[in-house]
């Protein structure tokens, strides 16, 4: 495929990610009357459903990273060339909001308002830190010994961190930045987002180099995943 095309399926895939991870979010909110656990939880399995789909139908198209830090892990595994990691990046990010604006008209909400949801302090960025790595490692480690199982293993690896980790598993710079323009369950404050991201690059960075270290090979599949 050329590059353009990959860049298009790269885009609508990380727009329909936002779409479901923050439509969910709508969805669960209005219908669990209040009860938090039931909006996470509808939230979580939309999310973890929706990955699973999303890298089947769009790995064979552009590798469906939908994530800055696995188009970054890929390129220094050789799986992407780095002449093509900005492409990337900026369609990822592109992609994202456009997700976040498609979910708030489908609710008949304004297509971005800044979120006021709080998440901030060091338990929340050590939970990015280890959602972040948690990702990278099994990608990697899954994308080495079974390339076809890797769809699944990332929807139910985020389905999980939603509940195991104090931050929900954003582990997606594109995602947290697309996110801060949703007032909604899934939001988080603008000013919220940079400590995030910061933990995210730092979990993914520890990922890949622990992954050099245990699982050196100098072959690499290319990756067919996303989050």
């Amino acid at each position: 495929m050329t590059l353009a095309q990959r860049l298009t399926a790269e885009g609508i895939g990380t727009a329909f990610l936002l779409a479901i991870v923050i439509g969910s979010g709508i969805m669960g909110e209005q219908l669990a009357g209040g009860n938090t656990a039931i909006a996470l939880l509808a939230n979580t399995l939309a999310t973890g459903a929706g990955l699973i789909v999303l890298i089947l139908a769009f790995g064979p198209l552009s590798g469906a990273h939908f994530n800055p830090v696995v188009s970054l892990m890929e390129a220094s595994r050789g799986g992407l060339a780095w002449r093509e990691v900005p492409a990337y990046l900026a369609v990822q990010l592109a992609g994202a909001f456009a997700g976040v604006a498609a979910a708030h008209a489908m609710f008949e909400k304004p297509l971005f308002f800044a979120s006021q949801h709080i998440r901030t302090g060091g338990a929340q960025w050590w939970a990015e830190a280890v959602a972040t790595f948690g990702l990278l490692f099994i990608i990697i480690s899954v994308s080495r010994s079974r390339p076809a199982a890797v769809p699944l293993a990332v929807g139910c690896y985020i389905s999980a961190a939603y509940w195991f980790t104090a931050s929900t598993s954003f582990a997606n710079p594109a995602v947290t930045l697309a996110r801060a323009a949703s007032d909604t369950f899934a939001g988080i404050r603008p000013v919220d987002a940079p400590g995030f991201i910061a933990a995210q690059c730092a979990g993914a960075l520890a990922a890949v180099l622990l992954c050099k270290w245990l699982m050196p090979r100098a072959t690499v599949p290319p990756l067919s995943t996303g989050a």
